[in-house]
Order: structure tokens, then sequence, then C-alpha cells
């Protein structure tokens, strides 16, 4: 499947803040924020992960497949937690490169593959996985059916999907409509409500859960660790960059106050 230019531009942008999440000043954040450090590109922290363990019934001989998996967070946790074999798939290689390092350090490469394939295409047989999983992906994808389409095609029967994700809340009118797009992720732009999709892709929604005070008190933790941390950070991105993020970040933090934004988690099973 071949990626609009928007699209190749974001992974490109991906894969170069997978370096830069490797340097100290930034893992520390990522701690503080997230409670891990393996250059996390998604809003889970420790917490939400272990209960995402818990929700996709994970155990030894289990296949997890993580879409969008970037440098290894949660998927890598998740094998780690739980003895299952993960499949972690991205499109920015060197993202998947730095996941393959912490798999070898954690001792988890005889359980881990990592594959380089659009989350939309998965190169995979039909009925190939007990579990998927994705964090705050589809708010960072243009086409989220098609992504859940795939998801449900390599799922097995009984198989369980668990996924957090960003997006503009409910009825808002087009001016505060805006407003939540312009101040969320790439894509946060959503077709139809996320309950719709997962009914249009063949999944069965089994839960929802709002989140979204658990990612606005993280959003502010990041944002109070960037400003503490302005002049490590200046070194590792450039004065340019830690600007626009800290402007960015300070825009979904209002977005989300203002109830324009919120984080859902969904549960979903291939079977009612």
């Amino acid at each position: 499947m071949s990626l609009t230019q928007e699209q190749n531009e974001l992974a490109c942008r991906y894969a170069k803040y997978a370096e830069c999440r490797r340097s100290v000043a930034m893992r520390e954040l990522e701690r503080s924020v997230c409670g891990c450090d393996y250059g996390s590109t998604s809003w889970t922290t420790r917490f939400e992960a272990e209960r995402i363990a818990q929700l996709l019934e994970l155990g030894p001989a289990k296949r997890l497949l993580d879409v969008g998996a970037g440098s290894g967070w949660p998927g890598l946790f998740l094998a780690q937690l739980t003895g299952c074999d993960v499949v972690l798939v991205d499109l920015p290689l060197a993202a998947l490169r730095i996941a393959l390092e912490r798999a070898t350090a954690d001792s988890l490469s005889q359980r881990c593959e990592f594959i380089v394939a659009d989350g939309a295409a998965l190169p995979f047989k039909d009925a190939s996985f007990d579990a998927v999983s994705h964090s705050d992906v589809l708010c960072c994808t243009p086409d989220k059916l098609s992504v859940l389409r795939a998801c449900r095609r390599v799922a097995r029967e009984g198989a369980r999907t668990v996924f957090t994700v960003i997006a503009p809340a409910p009825a808002l009118a087009d001016p505060e409509r805006r407003i939540a797009i312009d101040s969320g992720p790439p894509f946060v732009d959503v077709s139809d409500d996320y309950a719709v999709l997962l009914g249009h892709s063949g999944w069965y929604l089994q839960e929802r859960t709002d989140v979204t005070a658990a990612f606005l008190q993280s959003m502010r933790v990041d944002l109070e660790g960037m400003q503490a941390r302005a002049d490590a950070l200046i070194e590792v991105l450039g004065l340019d960059e830690l600007t626009a993020r800290i402007d960015h970040r300070q825009a979904t933090i209002a977005a989300v106050d203002a109830g324009l934004l919120r984080r859902e988690l969904f549960v979903a099973r291939t079977c009612r």
C-alpha cells in the first residue's frame, strides 16, 4: 500500500523522534510521565499497560500483534509481563531497531518478531493472532477503518483487541471541532464513532472506558517536565522543536479542559 506524502513525512518524523527519545533527558521525562523508558510515543502508562495485559487475556503460548509498536512500548512490556509471544509492526525502521535492541537487552528476542508494515495492510495470514493491541495509533492514521479491518482479519476466533485512541468529543459545533482537530494528533478527526467503526470492521464491542482524566494528568506532567528540563531538551531537540512541542501540548491541554478532546480505551472481540 502506497503512503501519502503526509504519511511519509509523519513516519520520518516519528523515526527521528525515536532516536531523540534515547537521550537521558527524554528517558527521564518518559519515566516521569508513563513510568517506562522504552521511547514511547503513546500516552499509555505502566498502570494502563498492566490493565491492557489483563483485558487481552495474555499468557504463555498466546500470540499478540502490537500495531504501530514504535520502539516497543507497550508490546515488549506485555510480553515480559505475561510470557506471551509478540509481533511488533510499524513503518519507521529506526524505531523497530530500537525495539529489537530493547528485546535483546530484556532477553525477549526468542519471543519477538519485528515487521515493517502499514497497519492497514498487515502481511499475515488470516486468523494468526490471539490478541491485537494498538496504543493511540488510530488518531495518527488516516484510514482507521482499514486498520481495524486488517486487525480483524488476522485475529483468531475468540481473540480480543484492546486499543486507546484520542478523538474529538461528539456533537461539536464546527468552530469547536476545528480547535479539537488543530490541537490533537495528526489524524485525530474521525468520520464516525469508534464503536460504529468497530462494528463495520467485524469486531464486537465489549467495553469502552473514558480515560481522559488520566490523559490530562499525563499531559500536565509532560508539560511541566519539558519546561523543567528545557536546557537539556534543547540540546536534543533544538529550540524550535521544543518550543513547538510545548505550544502544542498547551493547546491540547486547553482543548481537553474545554471538553473538546477525549481519550478512550476500547475492548472488542471477534465474536459475541
